[in-house]
């Protein structure tokens, strides 16, 4: 495993002085003396992965040094950006309005902007590659950074949040400065205030409120409840000493209650304006095409999409129904529930009754209309709904990642009727499972590795990790009539995704 440490130099020296000064600094510096830093700083990073990932005493030790490379990698892929962005507050899409619409449906002219320059701290899926912030991918990368190191993933949470503005809106790229333009193809540079993307960063949210009641217990879970035996691995174990370094360096926010409510109270506002920005602006329509649904205003519709791509979802190429004014598409109403469950969770922790009440209300509106809406019981699966020629509603079905998500966030009751058929989908080799994980289409679909091939049957390791985490938490640990199943399920495609990811990263599969 190498390590990459960059350092900041703050005061203002030639390149001749640095270039003495470290010649001369390390010719004071014995080899021996490098040699025992970095096996100090080994050692040290060994105990704080034993502390904050547990795992058997049996473990390969191959697989445990993977285990670190890739955590290791993403910390290193951790970087500051500065600069200018593009927007363009004028373009929207030929879908984006809606039919009833009484404004001029005029087609505007792009009109990109520089802005004045940002900063943000953020991990990037690619330092080679894609080396800047994506919000899409933000929400899963803290996941693991708020494991490893609570308060570096809270203070990259609060620049994200910072980026969200007076409109509730915050761009779905971070593309900031000439350097990181130099990555990007001119056609996707700007971004657009109409757009939305899938708000992962409640995810990071949620996680640190659940460590935080967990170290208000005193306790993390349990063998028996992290799974199937006491010599099972743990998985984000919660609590735990930080060996690494000083504890109170990296756990401030879950040690100080105190400080923990003023940081949930200081995101909080901002959070509340995004959220209201998506219930406003990718709003969908249910009154009209005689579609029926207890509530009369929760439904969704990803803008900005194209003929082919719904780029904005996240799931670039996932084969969708025809673009139409009328559509509502079924993972954007999802990922409204957990943002929904997210506001309410914080709305509890600080003690707003009246917004926890308020978010309580949405969510169950949202939670019924994806049943009344969403559900076709000819298909046996949650599904996108279009418009068809003679303009009536109808469900647009396409087996793969979209059928899953009201299970994949965890939004659907253990006891619902509707799990058993998701799991058999889920689990069944001529659609969605494989040796290797879940694929994002099924394999009978007559798109399945067609086109550009990007959502269309490649494993996409985060719906898997989704997958895994609602099979985890809910419903193979809450009673319900598919919960062994549920477990056996988890075993299975836990298995598989590890070893795949594993495999793939052996220097004969690269």
């Amino acid at each position: 495993m190498s390590c990459s440490i960059h350092r900041v130099l703050a005061p203002k020296l030639t390149v001749r002085h640095l270039a003495t000064d470290t010649y001369l600094i390390l010719n004071d510096i014995a080899a021996a003396t490098i040699t025992h830093g970095i096996e100090s700083f080994v050692s040290r990073f060994d105990r704080q992965f034993q502390s904050r990932f547990p795992t058997r005493h049996d473990a390969p030790s191959d697989e445990l040094a993977f285990s670190k490379a890739i955590t290791s990698n993403l910390m290193g892929g951790i970087g500051y950006f500065y600069g200018s962005s593009i927007i363009d507050r004028a373009y929207k899409a030929d879908w984006d309005q809606d039919e009833d619409d009484e404004e001029d449906q005029t087609v505007v002219k792009p009109e990109p902007k520089l802005q004045p320059p940002r900063s943000l701290l953020t991990a990037t899926p690619s330092r080679s590659f894609f080396p800047r912030g994506f919000y899409w991918d933000e929400g899963f990368h803290l996941l693991l950074i708020g494991a490893w190191d609570n308060d570096l993933s809270l203070e990259i949470l609060k620049d994200w949040v910072d980026l969200i503005d007076d409109d509730g809106w915050v761009g779905r790229e971070q593309i900031l400065g000439e350097e990181a333009r130099s990555k990007v193809p001119e056609q996707f540079q700007a971004q657009y205030p109409s757009n939305a993307n899938p708000p992962t960063l409640t995810m990071a949210v949620t996680a640190f409120i659940e460590r935080l009641l967990s170290n208000r217990s005193g306790s993390g879970p349990t063998d028996e409840e992290l799974g199937l035996g006491g010599d099972s691995q743990k998985v984000f174990a919660s609590g735990g000493s930080n060996e690494y370094g000083n504890s109170k360096e990296s756990n401030k926010h879950l040690l100080d209650h105190g400080l923990a409510l003023s940081y949930l109270r200081s995101i909080y506002p901002p959070l509340r304006r995004h959220y209201d920005w998506f219930r406003s602006t990718q709003r969908g329509q249910i009154k009209a095409y005689a579609r029926k649904a207890r509530s009369r205003t929760e439904a969704y519709r990803w803008r900005g999409r194209t003929q082919d791509h719904v780029l904005t979802s996240g799931m670039d190429d996932y084969p969708r129904g025809p673009p139409h004014a009328g559509e509502l598409h079924l993972d954007l109403i999802s990922w409204m529930g957990f943002f929904t469950r997210t506001m309410k969770s914080i709305a509890t922790f600080l003690g707003e009754k009246e917004d926890e009440t308020y978010f309580a209300e949405i969510e169950a509106n949202i939670l019924g209309n994806i049943e009344d809406l969403h559900w076709s019981e000819e298909n046996e699966m949650y599904c996108d709904l279009g418009v068809n020629d003679d303009d009536e509603s109808v469900h647009v079905c396409h087996k793969g990642y979209l059928s899953l998500f009201p299970f994949l966030l965890g939004l659907l009751p253990p006891s619902s009727p509707h799990l058993g058929p998701i799991l058999d989908l889920l689990r069944d080799s001529k659609h969605l499972w494989s040796p290797y994980g879940l694929r994002s289409l099924s394999a009978s679909h007559p798109l399945f590795g067609q086109g550009e091939n990007y959502w269309r049957g490649p494993i996409w390791i985060q719906m898997n990790y989704l997958a895994l985490s609602s099979l985890y938490k809910v419903y193979a640990a809450e009673p319900g009539p598919y919960q062994e199943k549920a477990r056996q399920i988890y075993e299975e495609l836990r298995e598989n995704v590890v070893k795949n990811v594993y495999k793939a990263s052996q220097p004969e599969c690269a």
